[in-house]
Protein backbone atom coordinates (compact mmCIF):
# COMPACT_ATOMS: atom_id res chain seq x y z
CA UNK A 1 0.00 0.00 0.00
CA UNK A 2 1.61 3.23 -1.05
CA UNK A 3 2.50 5.87 1.68
CA UNK A 4 0.31 9.00 0.44
CA UNK A 5 -0.05 12.24 1.85
CA UNK A 6 -0.90 16.05 0.78
CA UNK A 7 0.53 19.39 1.44
CA UNK A 8 -1.80 22.42 0.34
CA UNK A 9 -2.01 26.08 0.27
CA UNK A 10 1.24 27.19 0.48
CA UNK A 11 3.38 29.61 -1.46
CA UNK A 12 5.75 27.80 -3.52
CA UNK A 13 9.22 28.11 -4.50
CA UNK A 14 10.13 25.48 -6.42
CA UNK A 15 13.96 26.04 -6.87
CA UNK A 16 14.64 26.57 -10.38
CA UNK A 17 14.44 30.39 -9.99
CA UNK A 18 10.67 31.08 -11.06
CA UNK A 19 9.12 33.60 -9.08
CA UNK A 20 7.18 32.06 -6.04
CA UNK A 21 3.47 30.96 -7.03
CA UNK A 22 0.71 31.41 -4.50
CA UNK A 23 -2.23 28.52 -3.48
CA UNK A 24 -0.36 25.79 -4.36
CA UNK A 25 -0.53 21.82 -3.33
CA UNK A 26 1.78 19.12 -3.71
CA UNK A 27 1.23 15.21 -3.17
CA UNK A 28 3.74 12.44 -1.27
CA UNK A 29 3.63 9.27 -2.45
CA UNK A 30 6.56 6.75 -0.58
CA UNK A 31 9.08 9.61 -0.17
CA UNK A 32 8.72 11.11 -3.66
CA UNK A 33 6.79 14.22 -5.02
CA UNK A 34 3.84 12.60 -7.00
CA UNK A 35 1.71 15.78 -8.60
CA UNK A 36 2.53 19.40 -7.69
CA UNK A 37 -0.25 22.24 -8.82
CA UNK A 38 -2.46 24.56 -8.36
CA UNK A 39 -5.13 24.10 -5.33
CA UNK A 40 -7.75 24.33 -7.56
CA UNK A 41 -6.37 21.50 -9.47
CA UNK A 42 -5.74 19.10 -6.77
CA UNK A 43 -7.21 16.02 -6.62
CA UNK A 44 -6.35 14.46 -3.06
CA UNK A 45 -6.15 10.32 -3.17
CA UNK A 46 -8.57 8.36 -1.29
CA UNK A 47 -7.28 8.43 2.23
CA UNK A 48 -4.26 10.69 1.92
CA UNK A 49 -3.80 12.49 5.16
CA UNK A 50 -3.98 16.71 4.36
CA UNK A 51 -1.82 19.37 6.24
CA UNK A 52 -2.89 23.04 5.52
CA UNK A 53 0.16 25.28 5.08
CA UNK A 54 -1.89 28.69 4.27
CA UNK A 55 0.95 31.28 5.07
CA UNK A 56 3.59 29.15 4.23
CA UNK A 57 5.90 29.04 2.17
CA UNK A 58 7.51 25.50 0.66
CA UNK A 59 10.81 25.29 -1.33
CA UNK A 60 13.76 22.41 -1.54
CA UNK A 61 15.98 21.79 1.17
CA UNK A 62 18.99 22.92 0.74
CA UNK A 63 21.83 21.62 -0.52
CA UNK A 64 25.60 22.58 0.75
CA UNK A 65 28.00 21.67 -2.05
CA UNK A 66 31.30 22.41 0.55
CA UNK A 67 31.15 20.14 3.75
CA UNK A 68 33.63 18.25 5.99
CA UNK A 69 32.00 15.40 8.40
CA UNK A 70 33.09 14.04 11.57
CA UNK A 71 36.35 16.22 12.58
CA UNK A 72 35.27 17.62 15.22
CA UNK A 73 33.74 16.82 18.35
CA UNK A 74 32.85 20.36 19.93
CA UNK A 75 35.14 22.62 18.25
CA UNK A 76 38.02 20.26 19.20
CA UNK A 77 39.60 18.45 15.78
CA UNK A 78 40.77 15.53 15.64
CA UNK A 79 40.14 12.84 13.00
CA UNK A 80 39.73 10.30 16.00
CA UNK A 81 36.39 11.78 15.65
CA UNK A 82 35.47 10.45 12.44
CA UNK A 83 33.50 7.69 13.55
CA UNK A 84 29.50 6.71 11.52
CA UNK A 85 28.11 7.53 14.68
CA UNK A 86 29.43 11.42 14.48
CA UNK A 87 28.90 11.63 11.27
CA UNK A 88 25.25 10.94 11.26
CA UNK A 89 24.66 13.11 14.58
CA UNK A 90 26.28 15.66 12.55
CA UNK A 91 23.86 15.34 9.70
CA UNK A 92 20.84 15.28 11.75
CA UNK A 93 21.81 18.46 13.16
CA UNK A 94 22.22 19.92 9.25
CA UNK A 95 19.06 17.94 8.46
CA UNK A 96 17.62 20.51 11.49
CA UNK A 97 18.96 23.38 9.57
CA UNK A 98 17.38 22.55 6.40
CA UNK A 99 19.88 21.67 4.78
CA UNK A 100 19.16 18.12 3.41
CA UNK A 101 21.81 17.64 1.31
CA UNK A 102 25.35 17.76 1.72
CA UNK A 103 28.75 16.71 -0.94
CA UNK A 104 31.99 16.30 1.37
CA UNK A 105 34.89 18.13 -0.03
CA UNK A 106 38.10 15.83 0.75
CA UNK A 107 38.84 15.03 4.27
CA UNK A 108 36.96 11.88 4.81
CA UNK A 109 38.03 8.13 5.48
CA UNK A 110 36.43 4.99 3.79
CA UNK A 111 33.57 5.03 6.06
CA UNK A 112 31.80 7.65 4.05
CA UNK A 113 30.98 5.62 1.10
CA UNK A 114 28.58 3.57 3.01
CA UNK A 115 26.97 6.49 4.26
CA UNK A 116 27.04 8.13 0.46
CA UNK A 117 25.16 5.06 -0.64
CA UNK A 118 22.09 5.69 1.35
CA UNK A 119 21.23 8.58 -1.00
CA UNK A 120 19.81 6.29 -3.62
CA UNK A 121 17.16 5.06 -1.70
CA UNK A 122 14.26 6.53 0.63
CA UNK A 123 16.42 7.94 3.80
CA UNK A 124 15.26 10.53 6.30
CA UNK A 125 19.13 11.72 6.97
CA UNK A 126 20.94 14.43 4.68
CA UNK A 127 21.80 12.89 1.24
CA UNK A 128 25.81 12.76 1.01
CA UNK A 129 27.97 12.85 -2.60
CA UNK A 130 31.73 13.01 -1.55
CA UNK A 131 34.80 12.99 -3.20
CA UNK A 132 36.35 10.83 -0.60
CA UNK A 133 39.77 12.21 0.12
CA UNK A 134 40.92 14.92 -1.97
CA UNK A 135 44.60 14.96 -3.79
CA UNK A 136 47.41 17.30 -1.92
CA UNK A 137 50.65 17.78 -2.51
CA UNK A 138 53.35 16.22 -0.64
CA UNK A 139 54.33 18.80 1.96
CA UNK A 140 52.04 21.66 0.61
CA UNK A 141 49.03 22.94 2.31
CA UNK A 142 45.43 20.48 2.51
CA UNK A 143 43.57 17.80 3.58
CA UNK A 144 43.61 16.87 7.82
CA UNK A 145 46.34 15.12 9.75
CA UNK A 146 46.23 11.50 10.67
CA UNK A 147 45.27 11.10 6.56
CA UNK A 148 47.31 10.15 4.55
CA UNK A 149 46.49 11.29 0.89
CA UNK A 150 49.51 13.71 -0.17
CA UNK A 151 51.07 12.54 -3.43
CA UNK A 152 54.95 13.98 -4.42
CA UNK A 153 54.99 12.89 -8.61
CA UNK A 154 52.23 13.16 -11.38
CA UNK A 155 51.93 8.88 -11.46
CA UNK A 156 51.22 9.38 -7.66
CA UNK A 157 48.62 11.96 -8.40
CA UNK A 158 46.85 9.61 -11.05
CA UNK A 159 46.81 6.48 -8.74
CA UNK A 160 45.24 8.41 -6.42
CA UNK A 161 42.50 9.85 -8.31
CA UNK A 162 41.92 5.87 -9.80
CA UNK A 163 41.90 4.87 -5.80
CA UNK A 164 39.10 7.13 -4.71
CA UNK A 165 37.41 6.84 -8.13
CA UNK A 166 37.05 3.26 -8.03
CA UNK A 167 35.43 2.94 -4.05
CA UNK A 168 32.91 5.67 -5.80
CA UNK A 169 34.14 9.22 -5.24
CA UNK A 170 31.12 11.53 -7.24
CA UNK A 171 34.37 14.00 -7.99
CA UNK A 172 37.89 14.43 -7.80
CA UNK A 173 39.22 17.21 -5.07
CA UNK A 174 42.37 18.97 -5.15
CA UNK A 175 44.13 21.33 -3.19
CA UNK A 176 46.51 24.65 -4.82
CA UNK A 177 47.33 26.82 -1.34
CA UNK A 178 50.01 27.89 0.73
CA UNK A 179 48.87 29.75 3.52
CA UNK A 180 49.68 32.95 3.29
CA UNK A 181 53.07 32.28 2.12
CA UNK A 182 53.84 29.96 5.47
CA UNK A 183 54.35 27.03 3.13
CA UNK A 184 57.30 26.66 1.10
CA UNK A 185 55.39 25.53 -1.87
CA UNK A 186 51.88 25.16 -3.59
CA UNK A 187 50.77 22.08 -5.75
CA UNK A 188 52.62 22.54 -9.16
CA UNK A 189 51.11 22.54 -12.33
CA UNK A 190 53.04 18.73 -13.32
CA UNK A 191 50.50 17.22 -10.40
CA UNK A 192 47.21 19.26 -10.68
CA UNK A 193 47.31 18.71 -14.71
CA UNK A 194 48.10 14.93 -13.73
CA UNK A 195 45.20 15.06 -11.41
CA UNK A 196 42.45 17.11 -13.33
CA UNK A 197 43.36 14.96 -16.71
CA UNK A 198 43.20 11.15 -14.87
CA UNK A 199 39.86 12.46 -13.02
CA UNK A 200 37.90 13.43 -17.06
CA UNK A 201 39.33 9.66 -17.72
CA UNK A 202 37.58 8.46 -14.89
CA UNK A 203 34.88 10.54 -16.07
CA UNK A 204 34.56 12.48 -12.67
CA UNK A 205 34.45 16.22 -12.48
CA UNK A 206 37.25 17.62 -10.59
CA UNK A 207 36.92 20.86 -7.90
CA UNK A 208 39.68 22.49 -6.67
CA UNK A 209 40.81 24.60 -3.07
CA UNK A 210 42.64 27.66 -4.39
CA UNK A 211 43.03 30.95 -3.07
CA UNK A 212 45.40 33.18 -5.48
CA UNK A 213 44.43 34.42 -8.65
CA UNK A 214 47.47 33.04 -10.70
CA UNK A 215 45.86 29.69 -9.61
CA UNK A 216 43.06 29.71 -10.93
CA UNK A 217 44.13 31.18 -14.06
CA UNK A 218 45.92 27.99 -14.72
CA UNK A 219 44.01 25.49 -13.39
CA UNK A 220 40.88 27.13 -15.54
CA UNK A 221 43.57 26.41 -18.40
CA UNK A 222 44.19 23.21 -17.37
CA UNK A 223 40.45 22.14 -17.21
CA UNK A 224 39.00 21.95 -14.01
CA UNK A 225 35.53 22.18 -13.15
CA UNK A 226 35.09 24.53 -10.25
CA UNK A 227 36.74 26.32 -7.15
CA UNK A 228 35.35 25.69 -3.47
CA UNK A 229 36.67 29.31 -2.86
CA UNK A 230 36.69 32.56 -4.87
CA UNK A 231 39.99 34.15 -5.46
CA UNK A 232 41.38 35.85 -2.38
CA UNK A 233 44.56 37.83 -3.55
CA UNK A 234 43.20 39.72 -5.39
CA UNK A 235 40.38 40.98 -8.02
CA UNK A 236 39.65 38.98 -10.47
CA UNK A 237 39.62 40.53 -14.05
CA UNK A 238 38.04 40.02 -17.51
CA UNK A 239 40.91 37.71 -18.63
CA UNK A 240 39.96 35.44 -15.96
CA UNK A 241 35.98 35.69 -16.07
CA UNK A 242 36.11 35.34 -19.82
CA UNK A 243 38.03 32.07 -19.44
CA UNK A 244 35.98 30.98 -16.66
CA UNK A 245 32.72 31.06 -19.19
CA UNK A 246 34.87 29.68 -21.99
CA UNK A 247 35.04 26.66 -20.24
CA UNK A 248 32.25 26.63 -18.26
CA UNK A 249 34.53 26.94 -14.94
CA UNK A 250 31.91 27.17 -12.26
CA UNK A 251 32.09 28.99 -8.57
CA UNK A 252 30.59 26.23 -6.88
CA UNK A 253 31.38 27.95 -3.51
CA UNK A 254 32.48 31.25 -2.82
CA UNK A 255 32.51 29.82 1.05
CA UNK A 256 31.94 33.78 2.23
CA UNK A 257 30.86 32.35 5.74
CA UNK A 258 34.03 30.50 6.15
CA UNK A 259 36.10 33.96 5.80
CA UNK A 260 33.57 35.93 7.73
CA UNK A 261 34.19 33.23 10.73
CA UNK A 262 38.03 34.23 10.74
CA UNK A 263 37.65 37.65 10.97
CA UNK A 264 36.01 37.55 14.39
CA UNK A 265 37.95 37.30 18.04
CA UNK A 266 34.18 35.89 19.86
CA UNK A 267 31.64 35.14 17.40
CA UNK A 268 28.69 37.69 16.64
CA UNK A 269 25.78 35.24 16.67
CA UNK A 270 26.36 33.13 20.11
CA UNK A 271 23.35 34.52 21.69
CA UNK A 272 21.29 33.92 18.55
CA UNK A 273 18.94 30.76 19.22
CA UNK A 274 18.76 29.83 16.26
CA UNK A 275 22.33 29.28 16.59
CA UNK A 276 22.70 28.37 19.86
CA UNK A 277 19.76 25.76 20.10
CA UNK A 278 22.33 23.49 17.46
CA UNK A 279 25.68 23.69 19.85
CA UNK A 280 25.79 22.28 23.84
CA UNK A 281 26.33 24.06 26.39
CA UNK A 282 30.04 23.88 26.55
CA UNK A 283 30.78 24.75 23.44
CA UNK A 284 28.98 27.84 24.26
CA UNK A 285 30.80 28.58 26.89
CA UNK A 286 34.05 27.97 24.81
CA UNK A 287 33.72 30.58 22.09
CA UNK A 288 32.75 32.92 24.59
CA UNK A 289 35.63 32.72 26.72
CA UNK A 290 38.49 35.69 26.85
CA UNK A 291 40.76 33.30 26.55
CA UNK A 292 39.87 31.88 23.27
CA UNK A 293 39.11 35.17 21.38
CA UNK A 294 43.09 36.52 22.59
CA UNK A 295 44.06 33.34 21.06
CA UNK A 296 42.51 34.05 17.77
CA UNK A 297 43.55 38.01 17.69
CA UNK A 298 47.78 36.76 18.50
CA UNK A 299 47.61 34.38 15.39
CA UNK A 300 49.65 35.56 13.00
CA UNK A 301 47.34 35.37 10.13
CA UNK A 302 44.55 37.11 12.06
CA UNK A 303 44.58 41.06 10.71
CA UNK A 304 44.55 39.28 7.13
CA UNK A 305 41.39 37.77 7.15
CA UNK A 306 38.96 40.86 6.91
CA UNK A 307 40.73 41.75 3.55
CA UNK A 308 40.01 38.19 2.70
CA UNK A 309 36.67 38.09 3.21
CA UNK A 310 36.23 41.30 1.39
CA UNK A 311 38.27 40.03 -1.69
CA UNK A 312 36.55 37.13 -1.85
CA UNK A 313 33.02 38.86 -1.76
CA UNK A 314 33.58 41.36 -4.46
CA UNK A 315 35.16 38.51 -6.50
CA UNK A 316 31.83 36.34 -5.95
CA UNK A 317 29.79 39.64 -6.89
CA UNK A 318 32.05 40.12 -9.77
CA UNK A 319 31.94 36.37 -11.29
CA UNK A 320 28.00 36.34 -11.27
CA UNK A 321 27.63 39.83 -13.21
CA UNK A 322 29.61 38.51 -15.44
CA UNK A 323 27.22 35.46 -16.25
CA UNK A 324 29.57 32.33 -14.28
CA UNK A 325 27.44 29.76 -12.99
CA UNK A 326 27.70 29.19 -9.03
CA UNK A 327 26.71 27.59 -6.05
CA UNK A 328 26.28 27.41 -2.66
CA UNK A 329 29.12 26.18 0.18
CA UNK A 330 30.24 26.57 3.31
CA UNK A 331 33.04 24.78 3.87
CA UNK A 332 31.74 23.68 7.14
CA UNK A 333 32.96 20.95 9.48
CA UNK A 334 36.22 22.04 10.57
CA UNK A 335 36.66 23.53 13.97
CA UNK A 336 34.10 26.32 14.77
CA UNK A 337 32.84 26.40 11.42
CA UNK A 338 29.09 25.15 12.26
CA UNK A 339 27.12 22.38 9.96
CA UNK A 340 23.97 23.98 8.93
CA UNK A 341 23.92 27.61 10.54
CA UNK A 342 26.46 28.54 8.55
CA UNK A 343 24.32 27.59 5.08
CA UNK A 344 22.20 30.41 6.40
CA UNK A 345 24.95 32.47 7.39
CA UNK A 346 26.39 32.06 4.03
CA UNK A 347 22.97 32.92 2.20
CA UNK A 348 23.29 36.29 3.56
CA UNK A 349 26.70 37.25 2.72
CA UNK A 350 26.15 36.10 -0.62
CA UNK A 351 23.27 38.55 -1.17
CA UNK A 352 24.93 40.89 0.77
CA UNK A 353 27.79 39.89 -2.23
CA UNK A 354 25.29 41.57 -4.98
CA UNK A 355 22.95 38.76 -5.79
CA UNK A 356 18.95 38.31 -5.16
CA UNK A 357 17.68 36.31 -2.48
CA UNK A 358 16.02 34.39 -5.51
CA UNK A 359 19.53 33.83 -7.15
CA UNK A 360 21.23 32.58 -3.27
CA UNK A 361 18.16 30.34 -2.98
CA UNK A 362 18.28 28.52 -6.41
CA UNK A 363 22.37 28.50 -5.98
CA UNK A 364 21.60 26.50 -3.24
CA UNK A 365 19.07 23.90 -4.67
CA UNK A 366 18.64 23.44 -8.11
CA UNK A 367 22.41 24.93 -9.13
CA UNK A 368 24.01 22.74 -6.95
CA UNK A 369 21.92 19.68 -7.62
CA UNK A 370 23.04 20.16 -11.53
CA UNK A 371 26.85 20.70 -11.31
CA UNK A 372 26.56 17.25 -8.79
CA UNK A 373 24.97 15.58 -11.06
CA UNK A 374 22.13 14.68 -8.53
CA UNK A 375 18.65 14.31 -11.14
CA UNK A 376 16.54 13.27 -7.92
CA UNK A 377 16.50 16.17 -5.39
CA UNK A 378 16.98 20.56 -6.09
CA UNK A 379 13.72 21.34 -7.46
CA UNK A 380 10.06 20.87 -6.51
CA UNK A 381 8.57 18.37 -9.35
CA UNK A 382 7.29 15.12 -9.85
CA UNK A 383 9.72 12.25 -9.37
CA UNK A 384 11.97 14.17 -7.10
CA UNK A 385 12.03 13.35 -3.56
CA UNK A 386 10.39 15.09 -1.05
CA UNK A 387 13.14 17.00 0.67
CA UNK A 388 11.40 19.60 1.35
CA UNK A 389 11.97 23.03 3.48
CA UNK A 390 8.35 25.02 4.63
CA UNK A 391 9.43 28.00 6.18
CA UNK A 392 6.55 30.85 8.02
CA UNK A 393 8.59 33.96 6.21
CA UNK A 394 9.08 34.50 2.55
CA UNK A 395 12.42 33.96 1.78
CA UNK A 396 12.59 35.82 -1.39
CA UNK A 397 11.64 38.97 0.29
CA UNK A 398 14.50 38.95 2.85
CA UNK A 399 17.05 36.06 2.62
CA UNK A 400 17.12 35.69 6.44
CA UNK A 401 13.86 33.99 6.93
CA UNK A 402 15.07 31.42 5.52
CA UNK A 403 15.49 30.91 9.36
CA UNK A 404 12.02 30.81 10.32
CA UNK A 405 11.48 27.25 9.65
CA UNK A 406 8.37 25.43 9.99
CA UNK A 407 9.15 21.88 8.99
CA UNK A 408 11.98 19.68 6.89
CA UNK A 409 10.98 16.84 5.49
CA UNK A 410 13.26 13.92 3.81
CA UNK A 411 12.17 11.80 1.39
CA UNK A 412 8.70 12.59 2.54
CA UNK A 413 9.10 12.37 6.69
CA UNK A 414 9.38 15.02 9.11
CA UNK A 415 12.79 15.58 10.81
CA UNK A 416 13.17 17.43 13.78
CA UNK A 417 14.11 21.27 12.95
CA UNK A 418 16.36 23.48 14.95
CA UNK A 419 13.38 24.97 17.03
CA UNK A 420 12.83 21.46 18.08
CA UNK A 421 16.16 20.43 19.02
CA UNK A 422 18.22 22.12 22.16
CA UNK A 423 21.57 20.18 22.32
CA UNK A 424 22.98 18.97 25.66
CA UNK A 425 19.84 20.18 27.64
CA UNK A 426 16.74 19.66 28.61
CA UNK A 427 13.91 20.72 25.67
CA UNK A 428 13.09 23.40 28.26
CA UNK A 429 16.24 24.83 28.46
CA UNK A 430 16.66 26.60 25.41
CA UNK A 431 15.20 30.16 24.43
CA UNK A 432 12.17 30.29 21.93
CA UNK A 433 12.06 31.64 18.53
CA UNK A 434 12.23 35.07 17.84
Amino acid sequence: MAETFVLRDFTLIDGTGRAPVANQALVVTDGKISWVGPVRKLKAPAGAKIEKLAGKYLMPGLIDSHVHLGLVDGITQNLKYQTTANIEEQLKTYAAYGVTTVQTLGTEQDLIFPIQQKRKGRTSSPRVYTVGQGVVFKGSYGGVPGLDQSVATPDEARKMVDAQASKGADLIKLWVDDEFGMLDERMPPQISTAVIDQARKDGKKTVAHIFYYDNAAELTREGVNAFAHSVRDRSVDDALVNQMKAKGVWQMAATLSREASFIYKTLPFLDDPFFSRGVTPAVLTELKSPERAAKLGAAPNFPKYAAALKQASDNFGREVKAGIRYGMGTDSGPTARFPGYFAHWELELMVQAGITPMQALTAATSANAEFMGAKDIGTIAPGKWADLLVLDRDPTKDIRNTRAINTVFISGTKVPTIWQTCKGRAATACEGRP
